[in-house]
Formats: C-alpha cells, sequence, structure tokens
C-alpha cells in the first residue's frame, strides 16, 4: 500500500479509500464487516461515510465493521459529513453519527457538498464554522474538513477561511479540466486532499475501450489504469471508491500495488486526450433528483453520455429504451425550475440537455 501524508495533520493515510456509498447489499451486515476487514487487511486506512448513504444504513454496517477492526487491532481513519449548519441541528447529527458508528470521536469531519458560492455563505451565516471549531475544541472531531463541488477558482473563497485541513472534492482522468484550478487551490494551501468520484460512479469500467487511453501498463484494466492516473499525482492524499463488493476492493487494492511511477509527458496525453473527448460527462451523483415534475433526471442524464460518449442521438434514445424503459417525452415535463441545475455538482446545462433529448426523439 502506498501511503501519503493528509495535509498539515501529520495523519499518514492510504492511497486508496473505503467509500461506503456503494454497498450491494448494504443490509447483509457480515458481508460489509468482511469487506471492510478486507480493506484493511490490504492496508487502507481511509474509511468514509455520511449518514445518507442508504439512509443510515451505511454508518451503522461501518460501525460494526470498525468494532471488528478495533478488535483485530487494525488502524483506521474515520470520515463523514453533515449537511446541517446550524449548531443545534450539527450535534444533533454527531451525537447519532457517533452512536451509529460506535466512537467516541471522528478524525475527519466534512462540511457537506458545497455547491455554488450562494450555499456556502448561508451555511457560513448560519454559524457552521463555529459550530465546528467547537466540535474539535471538545474532542469530538480530530481534523475541520470540507466536501466541495466548486469548480474553478470558486474554492479560493472557502479556503481563506484557514480553518479547513482538508478537502474532498471530484476529479478524475475523464473531469480534470474543470475541477483544475481547485485542485491547484488545494495544493497552494497543502491540505489533506480526498479526490471521490475516481471512477465516474461506474462511468469507466462501463466503457473500457473509450477510457483504453489511460492505460500506461501492458495487461492493465481500465479500473486500475484510472486509479494509477490519480495515484500519479503525490498531492492527492487518498482517492475514494465506492466498494460495493470484496472484489472491488481487491481490484483496488491491487492497483496500488502494482502501481509503477507515470511520466509527466504521459500524464500530459493522458489529460490532452480526456480534455478532447470527455467534457461535461455526467458523473452520476443523483444530487439532481427529487424533481418536482417528476422528471427521472438522474437517468436523462446518464442517457445523454451516452450521446456525448458516442457521438449520436442513437446511442442517447437506445439507452433510455433498453437499458433505463423510459420515454425520451419525460424531458418535455420540464418546467424550467432550476432546481436541478442548482443541486447538480457539475453546473450542467440540465434543462439545455432535455431539450435536446426532446428533439432527438423526434
Amino acid at each position: 500500500m502506498i501511503y501519503r501524508n493528509y495535509g498539515k495533520t501529520g495523519k499518514s493515510v492510504s492511497a486508496v479509500g473505503f467509500g461506503g456509498m456503494r454497498f450491494e447489499s448494504v443490509d447483509d451486515r457480515d458481508t460489509c464487516v468482511d469487506m471492510m476487514v478486507r480493506a484493511a487487511e490490504g492496508g487502507i486506512n481511509y474509511f468514509d461515510t455520511a449518514p445518507k448513504y442508504f439512509g443510515t444504513r451505511s454508518e451503522e454496517a461501518f460501525g460494526a465493521g470498525l468494532a471488528e477492526l478495533r478488535r483485530r487491532q487494525l488502524p483506521y481513519y474515520l470520515s463523514t459529513k453533515t449537511f446541517e449548519s446550524d449548531e443545534s441541528a450539527i450535534r444533533r447529527e454527531i451525537d447519532g453519527q457517533l452512536t451509529r458508528l460506535g466512537v467516541d470521536h471522528i478524525d475527519f469531519y466534512h462540511i457537506w457538498c458545497i455547491t455554488n458560492l450562494d450555499n456556502w455563505r448561508e451555511r457560513k451565516a448560519n454559524g457552521v464554522l463555529d459550530a465546528f471549531r467547537k466540535l474539535k475544541d471538545e474532542g469530538l472531531i480530530r481534523h475541520i474538513c470540507v466536501s466541495s463541488h466548486l469548480i474553478g477558482d470558486q474554492i479560493n473563497e472557502l479556503l481563506m477561511e484557514n480553518v479547513f485541513e482538508g478537502v474532498l472534492f471530484g476529479y478524475s482522468a475523464y473531469n480534470f479540466a474543470t475541477r483544475q484550478k481547485a485542485f491547484d487551490a488545494i495544493r497552494a494551501h497543502d491540505l489533506g486532499c480526498v479526490v471521490m468520484n475516481p471512477l465516474g460512479g461506474g462511468l469507466i469500467p462501463n466503457n473500457p475501450d473509450l477510457f483504453s487511453f489511460v492505460k500506461t501498463q501492458e495487461n492493465e484494466g481500465v479500473v486500475e489504469a484510472a486509479l494509477r492516473f490519480l495515484f500519479a499525482h503525490r498531492e492527492i492524499s487518498v482517492s475514494l471508491v465506492g466498494f460495493g463488493t470484496s472484489d472491488h476492493v481487491d481490484q483496488a487494492i491491487a492497483a496500488v500495488d502494482g502501481y509503477q511511477p507515470i511520466s509527466e509527458a504521459k500524464l500530459d496525453a493522458i489529460k490532452a486526450r480526456a480534455s478532447a473527448s470527455f467534457d461535461g460527462i455526467c458523473t452520476g451523483c443523483q444530487y439532481c433528483d427529487g424533481c418536482p415534475e417528476e422528471i427521472p433526471i438522474p437517468k436523462l442524464m446518464d442517457a445523454y453520455n451516452q450521446k456525448l460518449l458516442h457521438g449520436d442521438y442513437e446511442s442517447l434514445l437506445n439507452r433510455l429504451k433498453w437499458h433505463w424503459n423510459i420515454p425520451a417525452e419525460e424531458a418535455a415535463k420540464c418546467i424550467e425550475c432550476g432546481q436541478c441545475e442548482e443541486a447538480c455538482t457539475q453546473h450542467l446545462d440540465i434543462t439545455g440537455r432535455l431539450k435536446e433529448i426532446v428533439q432527438a426523439a423526434g
């Protein structure tokens, strides 16, 4: 296992982290515990969950898994998050989390999902920073972190607070271009840097031929290659992989164990190819769900990805018909309220894409 410094905290964290958002059998407690033990025995020591992953069931599964790690004396650091912003709500949240997780403190606690600066300013006005400082003073959390989906240099407004010790944000072989300035800012502040969606929520492994350009070794799978692309960025502390099965754990550990340094020239070539081919791909985070007109926006955006990936509307329409069994006419229900775009972590033109889908269907 490769270990990296988590910013200036003095913590040494594994290059691969265990993401608790994609358990295939979250209610099968024994399976979840076995996956966490398998990961820890393979050297993974960064475990990340959240109170809304499968309701609270991911945190509950983590509680059982962490208890087993302690019993086996396997080291770990724990990361979780909160959407709340006022102190009373944050305290209610963390009290429940500590109980579910079976711990007396959280190592890396995140202000969760900052999607735009208005959202950040509102939470700040509600007292989120003061509440986090108090939690740290009381020993309930060790490090104050933030989960950000800001693109460009907008993240500088957060980092100028000089309170954050680490940032969780999206960065991968296909979307790095819109996140590069944010990455540069995090690096300049010497913060812990954890990247989420390193495999695009399944987009990369589900399209191995299209993403074959990330490979730098013979007999290398696209998953290993995509992770190794991130390992080559030494400023990235952890690449957070959402594990569904034990096989996924094994594959990620193998990617680390077989890592070989990648030259700057090769990295630049990968970035150039990605920039030319995959701008605007939806990562499938599903924050856009909950349309007031009940439009299944995440599924429609997944179908739109096929148009971007393959360059034709036929692929889009086939995805809707044969994979999702959704009529393209669903997109015509859009009233352009903007709710989905406000929630979008990538700031995509969702309403414009919905119009394209309607036009493609004729």
